[in-house]
């Protein structure tokens, strides 16, 4: 039986700067108010190997593990069982430079609701840019 090879997707990545300091970006991104106020509503703690939830609508509750914390400069966790989501942060003085980069795409592997990668990295990028505007208007209100 011939092996599978790993076609991987190009992760998704948004670079945005942010009107506001990186402290308050890093709340945004590394506390469960923060995240659940422009993201989804989730129990996340910065903490390397936590296991939490996020709370994604019809889709149920996703299952994540904190893989990565290093304040204020970045968070990585893992979401669902193939995705990788990981917020970048660079203090510019009173503005941010955030990168996020959702990875973990694969042609040839399904979601845990059974669709293909490739679709589904396609509505998330466009959810992706929607969501770095509504966590802009979070950070700078």
């Amino acid at each position: 039986m011939e092996k599978q090879s790993q076609a991987t997707l190009e992760d998704i990545k948004y670079t945005i700067v942010y009107n506001a300091p990186i402290a308050k970006v890093w709340d945004a991104v590394a506390t469960a108010d923060g995240l659940s106020a422009w993201f989804m509503p989730n129990d996340l703690k910065p903490v390397e190997g936590h296991e939490f939830h996020i709370n994604a609508g019809q889709f149920g509750m996703s299952p994540c593990r904190v893989t990565k914390v290093d304040p204020p400069n970045r968070l990585s966790f893992n979401w669902g069982k193939d995705w990788t989501l990981t917020f970048e942060l660079k203090d510019l003085g009173e503005k941010t430079e955030l990168t996020l980069i959702h990875g973990g795409w694969d042609v040839n592997k399904m979601t845990e609701f059974g669709a293909p990668h490739t679709p589904i990295r396609d509505n998330m990028n466009k959810g992706w840019a929607g969501l770095v505007k509504k966590l802009q208007a979070y950070v700078e209100a």
